[in-house]
């Protein structure tokens, strides 16, 4: 097995968004916000090469949406996914298996792009590629309620089963990756997929919005983004437990700083022990 980090761009998000209740003069200090009280943030994808499967975890923005759209959240960097997946020594052809943790837009959009942007004709960005999701989180990405409606994007998402791409994986059953268990949890939305990859005497646990940057450990930093966000606590109570207790990697698909971190106890609970980059341990 190999793996590769697939720099997708990044984007900006507002702070206050990102922390929730956590006041601006304590989360300035761990992602520091510009003028208009916008945070940096990665969408870093992991590509599992194994044998013949080529797995992509998450695929970033994308560009479909119109200039209204992105002058919100002000896509930039030199990457795409298809120009990182070039310098891996593939390309998006090549990929067998695309690993959606959850359909929001920053984790699905780069999916499926336009044949023909005037007459919004889509194709998938990945045509040899199975692209996995569970039936729950389908459900509520494609009848969605009111408060994440603007997150679920008919055009990133419709394609996928209409061009008969899609693929379920049932809950809490088997993972369709070898070497890659899957923890679904709901805080952030429902029925969100982690992918826990077994990588020779490792465990990296691709911990997409569960804990979008290492300035999210601590307990009550959750983002307004989660639906659920008591529910989110006690997911990242217990999950930290257990990444602690068996020395898990985590690896940040949003933190512009970090990209991978081990962690300790300490007398204010579970922090970041070591950052890393990915390529230190591969």
């Amino acid at each position: 097995m190999n793996l590769h980090v697939i720099d997708a761009g990044k984007l900006k998000l507002d702070g206050g968004a990102m922390f929730g209740v956590v006041p601006k003069s304590i989360w300035n200090r761990i992602l520091p916000a510009d003028e208009n009280n916008l945070c940096q943030i990665s969408l870093r994808c992991l590509l599992i090469e194994d044998g013949d499967r080529l797995v992509l975890i998450d695929t970033g923005i994308g560009d479909k949406q119109n200039e209204k759209f992105f002058s919100y959240y002000f896509l930039h960097g030199e990457l795409s996914i298809e120009r990182s997946l070039n310098q891996a020594g593939f390309n998006a052809d090549d990929v067998t298996d695309v690993f959606l943790t959850h359909l929001h837009f920053d984790h699905c959009g780069g999916g499926v792009k336009w044949k023909d942007r005037q007459r919004k004709i889509p194709e998938m960005t990945f045509k040899n590629a199975k692209y996995w999701s569970n039936q729950n989180h389908w459900e509520w990405a494609v009848n969605p309620n009111p408060r994440e409606k603007a997150s679920f994007l008919a055009e990133n998402i419709l394609p996928i089963k209409e061009s008969g791409h899609l693929e379920m994986i049932a809950v809490n059953g088997a993972s369709p990756v070898e070497n890659m268990d899957i923890l679904f949890i709901d805080g952030h939305t429902e029925k969100q997929m982690l992918p826990l990859i077994r990588y020779k005497d490792k465990t990296i646990v691709y911990v997409a919005d569960l804990l979008p940057t290492a300035g999210h450990l601590p307990l009550p930093y959750v983002m307004a983004y989660d639906t659920r966000p008591l529910l989110s606590m006690e997911e990242k109570n217990t999950f930290l437990s257990e990444a602690y207790q068996n020395n898990y990697i985590l690896f940040f698909e949003h933190d512009p700083i970090h990209e991978c971190c081990t962690l300790q106890s300490t007398e204010k609970g579970i922090r970041v022990k070591e950052s890393f980059n990915l390529s230190d341990i591969i």
